[in-house]
């Protein structure tokens, strides 16, 4: 497991989003995100989260007993959304409003507890806090992303401001419950058809079967080499 501060800031960013590559969090992911400000609210609220529990149980970790060491996860991430919680209340009350009863909710979020008990149980505090940053930004920019394309599609607008023609007709079904499976779903296919065109390193080689072993010419197929290997016996 890499532990560079500066790869595991990619790590969650990128080849683990853990909303586009994981598919982790699809509650708040499905339901907040009717705009970008609220998916930039709930990612932003959730990366607060996750950096601090991932920092302050990465340092406790060889004081938390095996035993009780979910419960304990529980305590520490309850205390930090509670206080991320009279945060919004004092200074964004909109926001809160907005997210509703899912502020509370990131208590239970898979995403945290995941990397609590995968990663900063295992690793030091300052490599587990850019952890949950990378992670954190990652659910972020995933959520702003479909909440900015429900909107624009659904209300002509992109963080509250009018991007769309006059003339344009918002199609109201992309900020109800379905626009949400709508979007992730074309941007979740986008992304893999972008990651299945990448050029392969050097020395990886195609190891699929094409099916017809007697006229292949590709050398290094491994299912050719396991078929004459089968066929000497």
């Amino acid at each position: 497991m890499n532990t560079n501060p500066m790869e595991r800031l990619f790590n969650g960013v990128i080849k683990e989003n853990p909303t586009f590559v994981l598919m982790l969090g699809m509650c708040p992911t499905l339901a907040v995100t009717t705009s970008a400000i609220n998916g930039a609210g709930m990612g932003l609220s959730t990366t607060a989260v996750l950096m601090f529990s991932n920092l302050i149980i990465s340092a406790l970790r060889n004081f938390i007993p095996d035993r009780v060491r979910i419960p304990g996860y529980i305590v520490v991430i309850a205390s930090l959304v509670t206080v991320v919680q009279f945060l919004l209340q004092g200074y964004l009350p909109e926001i809160n409003d907005a997210l509703g009863l899912y502020i509370p909710l990131i208590v239970v979020n898979c995403i945290i507890l995941g990397r609590a008990e995968s990663f900063a149980s295992k690793n030091g505090p300052v490599v587990s806090f850019f952890d949950g940053l990378g992670m954190g930004l990652g659910f972020t920019c995933a959520l702003t992303i479909i909440g900015a394309f429900r909107e624009l599609l659904g209300a002509g607008q992109i963080f509250g401001m009018t991007v769309m023609p006059s003339s344009y007709e918002p199609i109201t079904i992309f900020i109800l419950a379905p626009g949400a499976f709508f979007v992730l779903a074309c941007l979740v296919a986008i992304q893999n058809k972008v990651r299945s065109k990448k050029p392969k390193k050097a020395g990886e080689t195609n190891v699929t079967s094409c099916g017809d072993c007697s006229t292949c010419g590709n050398g290094s197929c491994g299912s050719k080499f396991f078929d004459n290997s089968v066929d000497d016996k």
